[in-house]
């Protein structure tokens, strides 16, 4: 029996679920199948918290659970404290482009920025101001008594003496010195000099309880400055994210979340699709340029505390005229070598691929869905084995299935059964189904050939 789903995440599976949407939260109450898979992705995680850095493709076809897999890795992720940031590629966000497209790209990944305490996105100022009150915290229980006292004194009071002006300047110069610890050691990245500037303005400006400063530092962190003239104007920094830049400010950012105590950064990018969908070769050519210089980057130990996870088909990354192996750089690189198979993968390996999830697994999926869409509208679950038995049946023989059919499409087609059984309780399976619908779909196989087939559902 599914446990108790509570009804808010019971709500939001259902409805994405039924739109063939992934939902961004209750993966785990629906999860079956992929073991191979996500525990590879975990030894990654694993490696990326330790100072290393991971890339992975995750292929399979549309409505194969690609999406479902990278959404269930991100808030696995940041369960475990890892900061995510998470982007679709389309027309507008690419890895590069003439027209911003890379900045494009950056900015959506920083606006959905997510932690544990902000799974949603749109992290970043709680990032940075829990990342200083922290050290102010730490700073205030190293003080001795006395001093501390007077901090707690300072801070009750607008108004104090001498010793509290004193103790209060102490109690700054050491926070101060913590920033700077922290923003010194971003100095030697690439552009990490200005970084680390902007980091220890936002400092100044959470002091100074200055509103407007804060905003500005934020808008430079997100890449929203469209001159370098504004931003030095505002914020005394020569320097913008740019369509060249975007990709060494991920890696800053990586640096910075762990200083500022998380376990690393995880990048999640979907919809690979968008650049072999690109006319222009040369174009498609700078897009692959980007991912080979990520790839390269973890390769090569260039990039720490980071991993990339790219989502895509089979088709653009195999099609050696657009897909991402026409970049005979990534192509020798990315290619399986003569062992591994279908049945036998390589989980090291750089590309995953996704098998579709086995009628097996899909039993105990749509089991998992009856339970919470019974809990969600508060009546028993009235579809037996043989009910179930009897959908799938039904799904997989229709035409075209054997290749065609995804999971996506199960799972919507038994949400809208399960639906209108409920809405219409005097209906049946079998008169909504069809009546015949079970022989035309086995070819008039008898019932108990059918059950025999499908008896390894019983769980």
């Amino acid at each position: 029996m599914t446990k108790q789903v509570p009804t808010r995440i019971a709500n939001i599976l259902i409805n994405a679920l039924k739109g063939g949407v992934v939902p961004r939260a209750g993966l785990e109450y629906i999860t079956v199948g992929r073991t191979q898979e996500i525990a590879a992705i975990l030894h990654d995680i694993e490696m990326i918290e330790e100072g290393g850095a991971s890339f992975r493709f995750i292929v399979g076809k549309y409505g194969s659970g690609k999406s479902f897999l990278l959404q269930t890795i991100r808030n696995y992720a940041t369960a475990k404290g890892f900061a995510v940031v998470d982007a679709d590629l389309s027309p507008e966000r690419r890895f590069a482009g003439t027209k911003g497209q890379g900045l494009a790209t950056y900015k959506e990944l920083i606006k959905n920025l997510s932690t544990k305490s902000k799974p949603d996105g749109g992290a970043l100022p709680l990032i940075l101001e829990k990342w200083i009150s922290g050290i102010q915290m730490s700073v205030r229980t190293r003080l001795p008594a006395e001093e501390k006292e007077n901090v707690r004194s300072r801070e009750k009071s607008a108004a104090g003496d001498m010793a509290e002006a004193d103790s209060s300047a102490e109690f700054d110069r050491e926070v101060e010195r913590q920033i700077y610890a922290v923003a010194g050691s971003l100095e030697g990245m690439v552009n990490g000099f200005e970084f680390a500037k902007a980091v220890v303005l936002y400092w100044k400006a959470y002091r100074e309880d200055d509103a407007a400063l804060k905003s500005n530092v934020l808008r430079w962190f997100r890449g929203e400055y469209p001159t370098r003239k504004e931003a030095k104007a505002d914020l005394g920094i020569n320097f913008i994210v740019t369509d060249e830049t975007w990709y060494d400010f991920l890696k800053i950012f990586a640096a910075f979340l762990v200083g500022a105590g998380y376990k690393g950064m995880l990048v999640i990018i979907d919809e690979l699709v968008n650049i072999f969908k690109i006319p222009n070769s040369i174009t498609r050519a700078n897009n692959y340029e980007k991912i080979l210089t990520m790839y390269n980057d973890v390769l090569q130990g260039k990039a720490q505390h980071i991993g990339f996870l790219m989502g895509g088909t089979p088709q653009c990354i195999e099609d050696k005229y657009k897909g991402v192996f026409s970049y005979e750089a990534l192509r020798s690189r990315l290619a399986e070598g003569h062992f591994a198979t279908a049945d036998v993968k390589d989980m090291s390996a750089p590309i995953i691929r996704l098998q579709m999830l086995t009628q097996e697994e899909m039993y105990i999926l749509v089991e998992k869905l009856q339970n919470i869409h019974a809990q969600l509208y508060n009546y028993t679950p009235a579809l037996t084995q043989e009910d179930l038995v009897y959908f799938l049946t039904v799904e997989y023989n229709r035409v075209g299935a054997e290749t065609h059919i995804t999971p996506r499409e199960i799972i919507r087609d038994f949400i809208e059964l399960i639906n209108i059984l409920h809405q219409n309780p005097q209906k049946t399976v079998s008169q909504i189904l069809g009546d015949n619908s079970f022989e035309m779909a086995k070819g008039g196989i008898p019932d108990e050939e059918i059950q025999d087939e499908f008896r390894e559902f019983e769980i």
